[in-house]
């Protein structure tokens, strides 16, 4: 179990790297909320699926009710993420920021 644990840990925190690299890596606004979104939801879903299953390992009523607290938790996440890119999103599209094209040099903020 704790092998596991460990494994899924070690993938949460290898997405979070990936997430805050693309989020400095990219040219625009747009393009940065495609990591950003992804870091925030399977990063989190790793991470706190080895936090639910680490709690698991004394199989008492405590150890099963925070596991299912942890769950919903990821339940929460998987909802109110992909909504608040989307919202971010359309605040860009309606603050009237342009996309960045192949031949600009830089961010087009």
């Amino acid at each position: 179990m704790n092998i596991l644990v460990t494994v899924l840990l070690a993938c949460g925190l290898i997405i979070f790297t990936g997430g805050a690299v693309g989020i400095l890596r990219f040219p625009d606004f747009y393009s940065r909320l495609h990591p950003a979104g992804k870091l925030d939801t399977m990063g989190l879903f790793m991470s706190m699926l080895a936090a639910a299953l680490y709690t698991l390992e004394d199989l008492s009523l405590n150890a099963v009710l925070t596991s299912i607290k942890i769950l919903l938790i990821l339940v929460f996440v998987f909802i109110t993420s992909p909504t608040a890119t989307h919202a971010i999103m359309d605040a860009g599209v309606r603050a009237d920021l342009a996309p960045w094209t192949k031949g600009e040099r830089g961010s087009a903020q």
